[in-house]
């Protein structure tokens, strides 16, 4: 049950707080007042697919939040023990923020969860039915999943069963295909891998080895440079006729001379020494230098050879050693699973035989226990259709006859059919029936799969559009019998439906500072008269209108007392 609900510089709202209650609760408005943007937002809220075209002008961000009793479902707790969230709080808070950069941060009591997960838990708390619940209608391949709906706990694990069964078949048969396939180039393949990585792993690369391999080579390849150059530095620094480091040392000693006579001098000083000691420390080192050096050609060749095996490999395998090194690796996994499918291959065919047997099994009891579902579910409808005032209606689910092909949910395809008239043959529903047929078949449906779900906040989102008079009556004594087991939200444009809600909230925009916005308030007795009288007469309210609105009330309180 939805307790409460913040909304946020969402489309025209700028902030908005709605409290809910137990039972039926109706929005009533002008078109366009934003009775939808709040359906909008509570569907966005409970994962519902986003856009920054909702957030508010002016805006960079939207804010939405709920708070929801926690539901009465055994798997919930499962859910929430998997996703890491902690069961002990009394309440459920979600919250979505949504950036115009696209970004969604998702927080369910405090705790960061991806948009994949917010709606598996919001599957749990809020159920919207509108314009698309009107569309799967029309999309046979849509029915099956309703009808299965109204199975029982037994029927769905069963399924459950039965489709983690079929997508391990699926996925044995997609490994035995490519087992199979072209058993000549899969021998070629294996071959070739096994040449290429011992080619590699003979060549034991190693990072970083072509670098320094490259900086040896080329000091070798320019020895006689390097020992000319240290040759004429090591002369330049140290020959007694021309020492750098002996004349640095007489200014040197000139320096310390008159270095006490001013501070000037005495930094002169210093710095001459600095550059003594430093010029010592250098010839020193390329005398070192030069004692080292030695020309091995032997190992210049090596190294020339070394780098052509390295370019070769590049050349074939990658464009650096790196890349190299990581074809190696997934061309060793591949050869150790193609090496393992080799030996698997008749395990493989024994697994597929196995697993199809066991589906076979499992999807013949699905679709004997589909039949009898199908059976109850047409008697049911036609009895729901009756009350909504179609009296002469005929409902069938129809399967669709053998052969029967495996799929992820069993052998069966079935589609609604409908007879709305006296006389009139069964038809698919998509050809027959009209705006507010597909109204009553969905109410007729949603009545009798909320009897079982109480744990739920259904909306119904002007589902009673194309009806009026006794129709609608009837529509709003079934939306008003689903409200004793769920919390019930509706957005109606009928005065009939309006007056069966317990709550009535009158949804409005108004201008402030220049901005449109919607304004949200809840009725009392007498404004809920007035708001009744307006939707039964527009925009003159008579007095007549209003001892109407007053009746449509009272009627309705009266068959809530009866009940």
């Amino acid at each position: 049950m939805l307790l409460e609900m913040t909304i946020k510089n969402f489309a025209i709202i700028p902030q908005l707080n709605i409290r809910f209650q137990q039972g039926m609760t109706a929005l009533t408005g002008e078109t366009g007042a934003g009775k939808s943007i709040i359906i909008d937002a509570m569907g966005l809220l409970a994962g519902g697919r986003g856009s920054s075209d909702y957030i508010r002008h002016g805006e960079d961000k939207c804010l939405l939040e709920g708070l929801f009793e926690w539901p009465n479902h055994p798997e919930f707790p499962l859910l929430m023990e998997e996703l890491g969230i902690d069961t002990t709080e009394s309440f459920l808070i979600l919250q979505r923020d949504m950036s115009r950069s696209g970004k969604n941060i998702c927080r369910v009591n405090g705790r960061i969860v991806t948009l994949v997960n917010l709606r598996r838990i919001g599957m749990y708390l809020v159920d919207i039915q509108g314009q698309n619940e009107h569309q799967e209608l029309l999309q046979p391949e849509k029915h099956l999943s309703l009808m299965d709906s109204f199975g029982s706990k037994e029927f769905k694990q069963k399924l459950e069963t039965y489709q983690k069964i079929f997508v391990e078949y699926q996925q044995l048969a997609r490994e035995l295909q490519k087992v199979q396939q072209n058993e000549q180039s899969y021998v070629q393949r294996i071959d070739m891998l096994r040449f290429q990585s011992e080619e590699i792993e003979q060549a034991a690369l190693q990072d970083n080895e072509e670098e320094a391999l490259v900086e040896e080579r080329d000091k070798l390849m320019n020895f006689q440079k390097i020992v000319d150059a240290f040759g004429k530095t090591y002369a330049i620094l140290s020959e007694e006729s021309t020492s750098i480091v002996d004349g640095v040392g007489l200014a040197l000693n000139e320096m310390q001379e008159i270095e006490q006579l001013d501070a000037d001098y005495q930094k002169i000083s210093e710095n001459l020494q600095s550059a003594y000691y430093m010029l010592q420390d250098a010839a020193s080192e390329v005398s070192k230098q030069l004692d080292y050096l030695e020309l091995d050609e032997e190992r210049l060749e090596e190294i020339v050879a070394r780098l052509e095996l390295i370019r070769q490999l590049k050349r074939k395998y990658g464009e650096s050693v790196q890349k190299v090194l990581a074809y190696y690796e997934s061309i060793v996994a591949e050869l150790n699973q193609m090496d393992h499918s080799e030996n698997q291959l008749e395990a493989l065919n024994k697994q597929l035989i196995e697993k199809e047997e066991k589906l076979w099994t499992l999807a013949n009891e699905i679709h004997a226990q589909r039949r009898v579902m199908a059976d109850t579910l047409e008697k049911e409808i036609m009895q729901e259709l009756k009350d909504l005032y179609m009296e002469n209606a005929r409902f069938e689910i129809r399967f669709k006859e053998a052969p029967y092909e495996l799929g992820i949910n069993g052998i069966d395809q079935v589609a609604f059919y409908l007879s709305s008239n006296l006389g009139e043959d069964l038809k698919p529903l998509v050809k027959v029936a009209s705006g507010g047929e597909l109204s009553r078949i969905l109410l007729a449906l949603k009545t009798i799969f909320s009897k079982g779900q109480g744990m739920t906040s259904i909306v119904f989102d002007e589902v009673d559009t194309g009806v009026s008079g006794r129709v609608a009556q009837a529509i709003a004594e079934k939306i008003a019998k689903i409200a004793k087991n769920s919390q019930v939200l509706c957005i109606t444009h009928l005065p009939q439906v309006a007056a069966q809600a317990d709550y009535q909230y009158f949804i409005s925009k108004e201008v402030v500072d220049e901005r449109t916005q919607t304004k949200i308030t809840q009725l009392n007795q007498a404004e809920r008269i007035e708001e009744i009288a307006r939707m039964l007469a527009g925009q003159e309210i008579t007095n007549l209108t209003l001892e109407h609105a007053k009746e449509l009330l009272a009627l309705a309180q009266q068959a809530t007392k009866k009940e």
